[in-house]
């Protein structure tokens, strides 16, 4: 009797034992097959930003602009690009290099990067009806294009409107390097002060 008892609890223990190992066994593959899950989810998430990421990056860089053709000179001088200001209007050829004699023929590029780049595009007329007496009129929120060879054409919004004393240069730093920016400068009707006139790309 007392052999019957001790097999029986053999064969009782030999079965726990089995039972808590199986148990075991597929405890640990749920465990790992949801550590699995879980890197799987999380790589698609940060594959699925880098995509979105890629986009954006190509969406800016692949910005095409209408293109209009652009005199390569305009009464002898060399022309960068062309100046459109619907609300004057005027429409008025933006001559490379700046000088007195140049000043008097069209306005000019007076400092800054090349039309429609990144950064602050200055351009200098003189205070004449053929050139820059209109764009006292002009007021915030007021848009104007200008157009170039290479990039094509670009419009701007105007965000600030000024007057400043001759010697005052800080109108020729750009407000930021990573935004299409356009200063235009004249003279007031006096000539005592220059006004100042920033737009930005409108978006």
């Amino acid at each position: 009797m007392k052999r019957k008892k001790i097999i029986k609890y053999i064969i009782n223990t030999i079965l726990l034992c089995t039972i808590f190992a199986t148990l075991i066994s597929i405890l640990i593959t749920k465990i790992g097959d949801n550590e699995i899950k879980q890197e799987e989810y999380a790589g698609k998430k940060l594959t699925d930003n880098i995509n979105k990421q890629d986009v954006l990056i190509v969406d800016k860089t692949v910005k095409n602009y209408p293109k209009e053709e652009v005199l390569d000179t305009y009464k002898g001088y060399k022309v960068c690009a062309k100046l459109e200001i619907p609300s004057i209007p005027l429409k008025a050829n933006i001559l490379s290099n700046y000088s007195k004699k140049a000043l008097k023929i069209s306005c000019t590029k007076f400092w800054g990067v090349n039309p429609n780049e990144n950064g602050n595009f200055c351009i200098a007329g003189h205070n004449t009806k053929s050139m820059f007496s209109g764009i006292k009129k002009l007021e915030l929120g007021d848009t104007f294009f200008i157009t170039d060879s290479k990039i094509g054409k670009v419009e701007y919004e105007i965000f600030n409107i000024d007057k400043v004393a001759p010697n005052n240069v800080d109108c020729l730093d750009p407000i930021t390097k990573d935004e299409k920016e356009v200063t235009l400068i004249t003279c007031t009707n006096d000539s005592n002060k220059r006004v100042i006139i920033k737009a930005r790309e409108k978006i």
